[in-house]
């Protein structure tokens, strides 16, 4: 157990969590960053060839550059980047451990991980939201051949793939899947597809005006069987050949988490989390948020270029509470 109490104890070792950490690290307050993964686990699980809206001195965190070789960096070189950052400012990180609980004790908080026990005057949640899949809820889900989440394309190659989603993540797995030879068939649930990457979009159009991709729209999934799929689409249910399903149907932060050490979310399907904008505190005194977790549902709100700030907000608050002026 460590028995020392920390200034900042910061849940989530992301872009965002490792930015807390960068402006803690500046302002002379000791903290610790766990992380119940790797090192900026969520952008470990994009899929392989993953290229981001963002340029990369908007993905940049406590102001080191961020040189990319390309327009948008792409997935292999954020992880680089955060990599060397960690490293190069030797930020304090612990990997693979997660947070068992967490209870206030007077004026700190204790915290119980899947390793050890900490103490800390204030505590900064920046988890993100990849790690539990929105679900189908349909017959068939548990099967083996059922993905929520999309690597790589390879794997797919003659295979007959069903892509349910009309967003950034099934038009990536959808055209990747059909170029490296898989039989693809989409199934979106809105009249039309969503929001994809102004370069992806057309090309995904395309394939489908073509016929290269079938795609049913205002339809949905009903039952995964073995070899086939049910699909519900305005002509009436229907029945095709399948060997897998990718459910690209997006994720979630971990509500259970928030409820738990006792943060208010919104009682409507959007469960915004109570927290002050100008400070990122929430209702729990010394507790905050950073990053895409303050969006609730809405977890295309914040990204890491329009979150870094919360950083910023966080630390120098802390700091104006402990009298610690930003060296």
């Amino acid at each position: 157990m460590d028995t020392s109490t920390l200034d900042i104890l910061i849940i989530g070792a992301g872009p965002i969590g490792l930015a807390c950490g960068l402006e803690a690290q500046e302002t002379g307050l000791s903290y610790l960053i766990i992380e119940k993964g790797t090192l900026v686990n969520s952008l470990y699980n994009y899929p392989l060839n993953m290229t981001f809206f963002s340029t990369s001195e908007k993905l940049e965190i406590g102001g080191i550059p961020f040189v990319s070789v390309h327009p948008k960096p792409n997935r292999m070189e954020a992880m680089e980047y955060y990599r060397r950052v960690a490293d190069s400012q030797n930020l304090n990180v612990h990997l693979f451990e997660g947070v068992e609980h967490m209870e206030p004790q007077g004026e700190v908080y204790r915290v119980r991980t899947s390793k050890g026990e900490y103490v800390a005057r204030h505590v900064i949640i920046a988890v993100g939201f990849y790690g539990i899949p929105n679900m189908l809820n349909i017959p068939g889900e548990e099967l083996p051949k059922v993905r929520h989440y999309y690597l790589d394309p390879h794997y797919y190659f003659r295979q007959k793939v069903v892509v349910v989603g009309a967003n950034n993540s099934s038009a990536d797995a959808a055209l990747e899947t059909w170029r490296k030879g898989a039989e693809v068939t989409m199934v979106v649930r809105q009249s039309e597809l969503g929001r994809i990457k102004y370069w992806t979009k057309p090309d995904l159009e395309n394939r489908i005006k073509e016929g290269s991709i079938k795609c049913y729209f205002s339809s949905s999934l009903n039952e995964i069987r073995e070899r086939e799929v049910g699909i519900q689409t305005p002509e009436g249910n229907i029945t095709i050949e399948n060997d897998f399903v990718l459910a690209m149907t997006g994720y979630q932060p971990d509500f259970s988490f928030l409820q738990k050490i006792g943060i208010k979310l919104s009682e409507d399907e959007k469960r915004y989390p109570q927290y002050d904008t100008e400070t990122m505190e929430t209702n729990l005194p010394n507790v905050y948020l950073a990053g895409v977790i303050c969006g609730g549902m809405d977890t295309h709100v914040w990204f890491i270029e329009n979150s870094r700030e919360h950083a910023i907000k966080i630390v120098k608050h802390i700091a104006r509470e402990q009298d610690v002026e930003k060296a």
